[in-house]
């Protein structure tokens, strides 16, 4: 959220050496700056898409944050989701009711896990999700990928498998993962003196200097004159890595690896730890200021009986690099848990959809298929017009990022928030629709409903919100985010290809004088995202008046200041 923007960007444009400890497996922000101590253990072969099987279309629900804030407790999410069922905001297609930040205590219980606000939520989470799932309907929930979420509550850096393991026991079916407080993994690695691999109750097995490990890339021996021991350098910005092998156990079993370090720099430093080329380990060597030369960082690593080789690098060129990787872990350990939970308890898998809130600073688009179901590419909208033309400026030209499972996230829609004309609501719900963007609505819905539970139907925010037409273009099953076919920078013209090879339109008029516009539909069927056959007629629908024409080539409009013109086209049969 934006009173988190500040620190996570200042986080994100710091020396790549800053780095975090990890205490066992959670996060000890006071050991941070003053031990180092390894993150739990994680496997890193990743799938080259998230593929959970949610998400084939973009999202559809409401979260908390736009409206309520830090303000949310059980009665005003159950009111909400009362308003969704009763309102017709679910039969449109809107299914999650999203919890945001604030529903959780500023403390974790004896095992780690997470607590609901003990005053907000008496009851805890789970029963809430189940009154939410019998009124048709599902709901999500909120962490941060750092030491805290944005209003400085307890977050998942360090928490990863166990924040995921309770989100899949609580039901939970929607997970949206902020920025805030992030901490980003060092690009460099520590310099190796030694490896002793030993049995958890000190007997050493087998000991490795420098010099017996096969290097490779940039990985190179050095010395000084005052210390004379080799060691290893070259292991940083995944340039080069140091391979120790022949490491024989008698048994399968879990065995500690020290690492006999060269202290040297006022950063953090991080390797990955690679056992057997398929299980891996994160280790992390603190900043120093020690009178001492080396140092020792331990780990406790899983072997297999025989010969074993442990392999130390760092694949981080960069804060991308890092910031993918936080994210995939998360992503993998989402999937993991609703598996296991449904296997041990013999019930169906409920998939969560994972949400990216990345902001956009590590280019999201370009990992976030691999990582999630959606990323968002862009800083929180707010309620105001140029908010909402900044956020569509950036995301509008990632069309070729998005696709069925997988979507670009330009934020929560502002629609019946704030000062916005009818026509900027209009507008702003109908770009969403054609950028294929998720539709998480962010204003109070209960004003939908009136005293005895019924439908407003009249509400000219709750009709923008359920026309059908518009949902049908953002749900398009062929998943294609539209692309800016032209624009003369007052008024862009927008298209977006539809099953059944027809076609949606829009002029959006991004300026506060009225501007006309027209397009040549021989012109799009010369592109090679236009999918519209070939004819002599096509059938013109405007999506908001539905009044229909047809056309034999050329479309235009008349476009109101801060508005758009939608049209689906298809083939005039007969």
């Amino acid at each position: 959220m934006l009173n988190g923007i500040l620190k996570a960007a200042a986080a994100v444009a710091a020396a790549a050496g800053i780095g975090y400890a990890i205490k066992g497996n959670r996060i000890d922000p006071a050991a941070a700056a003053a031990r180092t101590v390894n993150a739990a253990k994680v496997t890193t072969k990743s799938q080259t898409a998230y593929d959970n099987g949610v998400a084939l279309t973009p999202p559809m629900g409401w979260s908390s944050w736009n409206t309520f804030r830090n303000k949310i407790n059980e009665e005003l999410i159950l009111e909400i989701a009362n308003a969704m069922a009763k309102s017709g905001l679910a039969d449109a297609g809107y299914q999650y009711v999203n919890l945001d930040d604030c529903w959780q205590s500023s403390q974790r219980d004896e095992n780690d896990r997470f607590i609901a606000d003990y005053e907000a939520f008496p009851r805890g989470i789970k029963p809430l999700v189940e009154d939410i799932n019998k009124l048709g309907l599902k709901v999500g929930i909120y962490s941060s990928n750092g030491t805290h979420t944005c209003e400085d509550l307890p977050a998942s850096l360090g928490y990863e498998a166990i924040d995921a393991a309770t989100f899949a026991e609580w039901g939970i079916e929607y997970f949206k993962y902020d920025f805030c407080h992030s901490k980003p993994i060092p690009t460099s690695a520590p310099y190796i003196e030694k490896l002793i691999i030993s049995t958890n109750d000190g007997t050493e097995i087998a000991s490795f200097n420098a010099k017996d490990a096969t290097l490779e890339g940039h990985a190179r021996l050095a010395s000084d004159s005052k210390h004379p021991e080799e060691y290893i350098v070259g292991l940083s910005s995944n340039i080069g890595s140091a391979t120790f092998s022949g490491i024989n156990v008698e048994e399968d079993g879990n065995y500690v690896i020290t690492l006999i370090i060269r202290k040297k720099g006022l950063f953090y430093k991080y390797a990955r730890v690679e056992v057997n080329g398929d299980t891996e380990y994160d280790l992390y060597a603190a900043p120093t200021k020690a009178s001492t030369s080396d140092g020792r960082l331990q780990l406790t690593i899983r072997l297999n009986k025989g010969e074993n080789s442990v392999k130390f690098y760092n694949p981080f060129a960069s804060r991308m690099d890092a910031a993918a990787c936080q994210y995939i872990r998360m992503g993998r350990e989402l999937r993991k848990a609703t598996k296991e939970y449904a296997e041990k308890n013999g019930t169906e898998e409920k998939p969560i959809c994972y949400s990216i809130c990345e902001w956009g600073f590590n280019r999201p688009w370009n990992w976030g298929k691999e990582a999630g179901n959606l990323w968002r590419t862009t800083l929180d909208i707010t309620a105001t017009w140029p908010s909402i033309i900044s956020i569509y400026e950036q995301n509008v030209r990632l069309a070729r990022h998005a696709g069925p499972g997988g979507w670009n996230d330009p934020d929560m829609l502002e629609v019946g928030n704030g000062e916005l004309s009818m026509d900027e609501n209009i507008a702003h719900f109908s770009v969403w629709c054609m950028m294929a963007a998720p539709l998480i609505l962010g204003n109070d819905i209960r004003r939908f409903i009136d005293e005895n539970g019924n439908a407003k139907t009249d509400d000219p925010i709750l009709q923008i919100l359920t026309n059908k037409d518009l949902i049908a273009i953002d749900q398009d099953k062929l998943g294609v985010q539209c692309r800016r076919h032209k624009t003369n920078l007052k008024v862009d013209v927008l298209v977006k290809p539809l099953e059944n090879n027809e076609l949606a339109i829009c002029f959006f008029n991004k300026f506060g004088e009225e501007a006309c516009e027209s397009v040549s539909i021989s012109e799009l069927l010369a592109t090679d995202y236009c999918d519209l056959p070939v004819a002599d007629k096509y059938v013109c629908t405007d999506l908001w008046s539905k009044e229909e024409f047809i056309a034999i080539d050329t479309i235009g409009a008349t476009i109101a200041p801060h508005s758009v013109k939608v049209y689906r086209i298809k083939v005039k049969e007969g």
